[in-house]
Order: C-alpha cells, then sequence, then structure tokens
C-alpha cells in the first residue's frame, strides 16, 4: 500500500495510454500485495495486478476495458459503490467490508480502500480501488465466535466459560434452579438453555414474569381457572403449569411474588399438586421449575420479606450471573455479535465501529447491562449511513457524568485493560505465561502491557 501511495504521489498514472507507462506501472503494481485497479471516469478498469488476478481469478487481460462491476461483481456494486462515493465527494474509504463473486462462482469477503486519481494538473483521470481477501480472517473470527458462543449465550469471561461447563449437568438433572442475577444480564437465555438441553427439551418452555402481575391474575395465570370462577370466566382455562406439562416452566422476578403467592408456590412445589381457581380437585404435575430474580432473596428472607422454607425449594441449585461492568472483555464479542444480528434483521452492512466509539463503549457502566448495550447498537444502526458505527451515533447518556459510585462510575479505557489483566493475572497465580496463553497473546506482549499499564506484580 505504501509503495502504491508514493507511486501516486509521483503521478505515474498520467500517461497511462501509453506502452511505457503501463509496462512501468505493471510492474509496480504486481510488486504490491493487495489487489489493485484502476478506472477511468467512464468506469472501465485501466489497470489490474497480479494480486487482483489471484483474488479474482479474472485476467488482467479480460478486466482491462471491463466495467469494475463486471468484474468484481461486489454486493455493493449497483447502490453503494464505494468508488462512485469517492468520485463524487472526494473522500477516500478505508477498509470497508464487501463481497465479491470469483470466477468460480464463490462469494469471497474481501476489504477494500478507494482513492482519487489525478494527473499533475489536478484533473481527475479516475479512482484506484485496493482489496484484499480476508476469508481466512473470517474463518478465524467464525472459529472464535463458536469457541465463546454456548446456547446463544456469548462470553469469554471466566465465571461465564465456568458456567457454560457445569450447564450441561444442571440440564440433565431434574432439580429446580435460582438463577440470581441484574436485570438484562441474560437470566432467560440461561434458563432456555438449561431446558433446551435436558430431557424435557421436547416438551414446553413456558416463561411467566411474576413481577407483571397481581396476585389475583398470576394465580389464574399460574394454575389456570374453570368455568363460572369467576364474572367472566366462560370457559375452563389451563394455566402455565398445565401448558408447561413434561417441560420447564420458567419463574422470572420470583422475588417480587406477594407473601401470600409464597405460599400457594410453596404448597404447589412441594407436593407437585395445583388447584385451578373455582376448581375442587387437585392436580397433578411434571413440571421443572427454574426461577430468577435480580433481588437478594438471603436478604429478603433476614428481612422477613421473602418465605426462607420457600427459598430453599427454589434454592437447590443457584447460578449468579455477574453484571456486564464485570465481564469488560465480552464488550468487544457482543458488539459484534449485535452488528450480525441487525444486518440480518434491517438488510443493512454495517461492519463494526471504530476505535473511538468502542473506546466509549468500553468505558460505559451499563447499569441495563447486554439489554442495554443491544438498544444501543441498536439505535446507532437507525442512525448510521456508513458501513462504520461512529461516536456520532452512540446516546447522549453514555457521556453523562455518573454517580460517584465505585460500581456505576464509567472507566477509562485503559482502567478497564488494567482490571482485565489483573483479574487474568489472578486466576493464573501471576503465571504470566500461562496468562498469556489465556489471553492468545505473545507473553512479551503481556509483559509489554503490564510495564505500560503499572501493575503490580504479587505472590
Amino acid at each position: 500500500m505504501k509503495i502504491l501511495k508514493t507511486y501516486m504521489k509521483k503521478e505515474r498514472f498520467v500517461k497511462i495510454g501509453s506502452a511505457k507507462s503501463n509496462d512501468e506501472q505493471n510492474i509496480i503494481l504486481d510488486s504490491i500485495a493487495d489487489g489493485v485497479f484502476t478506472v477511468n471516469k467512464d468506469w472501465r478498469i485501466t489497470s489490474f495486478n497480479s494480486a487482483a488476478e489471484k483474488v479474482t481469478g479474472v485476467s488482467r487481460r479480460e478486466a482491462i476495458g471491463q466495467l469494475c462491476k463486471d468484474v468484481l461483481k461486489a454486493d455493493i456494486c449497483e447502490r453503494n459503490c464505494c468508488l462512485r462515493a469517492t468520485m463524487k465527494n472526494g473522500k477516500q474509504i478505508i477498509n470497508k467490508k464487501v463481497h465479491i463473486i470469483n470466477a468460480e462462482g464463490r462469494k469471497l469477503p474481501i476489504s477494500i480502500s478507494t482513492a482519487l486519481l489525478r494527473d499533475k494538473k489536478g484533473n481527475l483521470l479516475g479512482a484506484v480501488e485496493t482489496f484484499r481477501d480476508i476469508s481466512i480472517e473470517e474463518d478465524l473470527r467464525k472459529v472464535i465466535f463458536q469457541k465463546y458462543n454456548f446456547a446463544d449465550i456469548i462470553s469469554k469471561n471466566h465465571k461465564m466459560l465456568q458456567l457454560f461447563d457445569m450447564i450441561p449437568d444442571i440440564a440433565d438433572g431434574g432439580s429446580t434452579v435460582l438463577i440470581e442475577g441484574e436485570s438484562g444480564t441474560g437470566k432467560e437465555l440461561i434458563a432456555r438453555a438449561i431446558h433446551n438441553l435436558s430431557p424435557r427439551k421436547k416438551a414446553p418452555f413456558i416463561a411467566v414474569n411474576c413481577s407483571a402481575l397481581p396476585d389475583t391474575l398470576l394465580e389464574s395465570e399460574l394454575f389456570g381457572y374453570k368455568a363460572g370462577a369467576f364474572t367472566d370466566a366462560k370457559k375452563d382455562k389451563p394455566g402455565r403449569f398445565k401448558l408447561a406439562e413434561n417441560g420447564t416452566l420458567f419463574l422470572d422476578e420470583i422475588g417480587e411474588i406477594t407473601p401470600s403467592m409464597q405460599v400457594k408456590l410453596l404448597r404447589v412445589l412441594q407436593e407437585k399438586t395445583y388447584e385451578p381457581l373455582g376448581g375442587t380437585q387437585s392436580i397433578q404435575h411434571n413440571v421443572r421449575i427454574i426461577a430468577a430474580t435480580n433481588k437478594n432473596l438471603e436478604e429478603m428472607v433476614k428481612e422477613g420479606r421473602f418465605r426462607e422454607d420457600l427459598f430453599y425449594r427454589i434454592n437447590v441449585f443457584k447460578i449468579s450471573l455477574p453484571p456486564l461492568r464485570e465481564r469488560m472483555e465480552d464488550i468487544p464479542l457482543l458488539i459484534g455479535h449485535f452488528i450480525n444480528y441487525f444486518n440480518a434483521l434491517q438488510k443493512k452492512n454495517i461492519e463494526g465501529v471504530d476505535e473511538e466509539t468502542m473506546s466509549v463503549l468500553m468505558s460505559y457502566h451499563y447499569p441495563g447491562n447486554i439489554r442495554e448495550l443491544a438498544n444501543i447498537i441498536e439505535r446507532a444502526f437507525i442512525l448510521c449511513k456508513t458501513g462504520i458505527i461512529e461516536k456520532k451515533h452512540l446516546p447522549d447518556s453514555l457521556f453523562a457524568s455518573p454517580a460517584k459510585d465505585s460500581k456505576k462510575e464509567a472507566e477509562s479505557l485503559r482502567d478497564v485493560e488494567y482490571i482485565y489483566l489483573t483479574n487474568i493475572l489472578k486466576q493464573n497465580n501471576w503465571d504470566c505465561p500461562k496468562a498469556a496463553r489465556q489471553l492468545g497473546i505473545h507473553k512479551s506482549t503481556l509483559y509489554r502491557k503490564i510495564k505500560s499499564l503499572g501493575i503490580t506484580m504479587s505472590e
């Protein structure tokens, strides 16, 4: 790329038509590892280097004189042509990810950059595009994603990876599970993963938000009712326990139910039976219960706000999900996941976020956790008209001064990196080579990071 820039600065593309200039041009272009081609103002290809031949499978002889869209067959050629945009506004495009169809009909991901082509008098001759095959990088990205993706839950955090290892064993059993975590940490995703890996996976997974309904409605929602149980009860209605028969019932925000409802739910869990509203006979159920809460139920038990016997009945196996601020290393993975999701949903081709935007996203404290990050990316999709999400596409709330709270205070990117590396080192008993292997970097890189961040090594 540097050779190409130097060559362009010397304005040697001026005499593109002469044989001597073409020979010299081809020698220079063929020495560049990236694919390079130039077009005139009519979009006809005027030069095409050997790396371009290799990536596209099209020979120089075939390419010269052809419209560039007929050679590259890129997914942006018709509507969002980068060369056309550069020719129109004079701005370079750097490393935009697109897909082309090569001579064998195979779809290839490439990264392209564009610039204007002028003669020594400043007259516009056309444009130049450089590109490189990023198939290997894309394959590596997929491998990394698969490594840190478990049943649609994405994380490289050590606590989450330990949980991933346990979930199959938890799923195999039939015990009641309690999932604790702040709102937006993915409690329902964990519950669904347990169900989908369990022997009950062919039966229904039914979710109920206990905080959304008052007692009378929650009772009829859970246990159903018989015709005539109340004024509008014209016919029998099955409850969620009935609908979840042989499957899993997910009771979200169980810490919000009233004491009277706690008594009724305890009886159902103890005796494995329930009575629909207006019913006279108990019905046996075969339902696995997974409960979730964003409250500290142990503290609520001590304060007398949650029944101790119910707590122990649902707390057979407890899972505690860390908030996003404690797993900041997951943010780049999650951003990539949400970008792929919204690209598919909104038929867009957003490639990622720029460095400044990533710095802002890594410095925010996320009181709404993963759900809030998803909303931030979805909002950015609405505003982003280019292939890269920029700082201007982020909501103002990310730049507001946070409260003076150690948990909520937004940290700088350097602070985040310091905390993350210190945690990894602690996990590996300050063994740098071992920590470097976990991080996937060379130990010399880790030593440089330790020195630059001022991390004090401990025993």
